[in-house]
């Protein structure tokens, strides 16, 4: 089994609220058919939840009732997005089926605090297709606050230990800086967790209420000190996810999974 997930930034315009790229999605879910293999698949908010996230400060935590407003709009605005991801998938004859992160998991001051993975288990022994998302989610202490697609990732990863995890993304993989803003930026091919803690990432300058490329680094990171692999590959390209999902050679940055005794 392999976990996938496909970036905000690749399925939606991360600048333009609500703004949902069909062919990109359409072509991702050709390749995911094509590749016949076994996957979970969490996918990024993008622009129909991180703008309005930023806007009502959701990751903050409680601090005044307007923000209720914005929490259950911005739930509204994911379920959307994973609605016309879902049709996406099921057009391409995969049988995916919707998780909501707030049917299954509670955070504690932004930190996983409790996750039920029955359902998810179920799907895959009835050769279903999981797919969950980013989102935001009750907290224990700061009342809400935003599950990434990454933390939801790391979890997983731990649970169902899987023979790798792919980020598609809109980069071809990972740059000693961010490549959209320097033009210096070496691309790296090969690291391992321990060359990741040496790599300081700027953040996005789109909005980005999860910690843009940071977030996800650290993630990934935790990940392949669980001893799995972690690729991440251009999803932008085609047949660059298919590829990956396959073990075909292409252009992608693979950190190689060490496990922490």
């Amino acid at each position: 089994m392999i976990i996938v997930k496909l970036g905000g930034s690749v399925i939606t315009e991360k600048s333009k609220i609500d703004t949902f790229k069909q062919e990109t999605m359409d072509n991702l879910s050709a390749q995911i058919k094509k590749s016949g293999e076994k996957i979970i698949l969490i996918h990024g908010a993008g622009s129909f939840g991180h703008i309005l996230a930023k806007k009502y400060k959701l990751n903050e935590g409680f601090h005044s009732e307007n923000q209720m407003i914005g929490f259950a709009e911005t739930q509204e605005k994911v379920q959307v997005l994973n609605k016309l991801v879902l049709k996406s998938l099921n057009n391409h004859k995969i049988p995916a089926v919707s998780i909501s992160p707030h049917d299954f998991l509670e955070l504690n001051n932004h930190k996983l605090d409790s996750i039920d993975y029955s359902f998810f288990e179920k799907c895959l022994d009835n050769d279903l297709v999981p797919v969950s998302f980013g989102d935001v989610v009750l907290d224990k202490k700061l009342k809400f606050s935003i599950c990434s697609g990454d933390l939801l990732i790391l979890a997983l990863s731990k649970h169902f230990k899987p023979e790798k995890v792919i980020f598609a993304i809109d980069e071809d993989g990972l740059y000693s800086k961010n490549p959209k803003i320097n033009k210096d930026a070496e691309f790296i091919d090969k690291a391992s967790f321990k060359d990741l803690e040496k790599f300081s990432a700027k953040l996005d300058s789109h909005a980005d209420v999860t910690g843009g490329m940071k977030g996800k680094i650290d993630a990934i990171k935790n990940i392949s000190k669980l001893g799995i692999d972690v690729i991440l590959v251009n999803g932008n390209k085609d047949e660059c996810l298919y590829k990956s999902l396959v073990g075909e050679e292409v252009k992608k940055t693979i950190v190689f999974g060490e496990k922490i005794r």
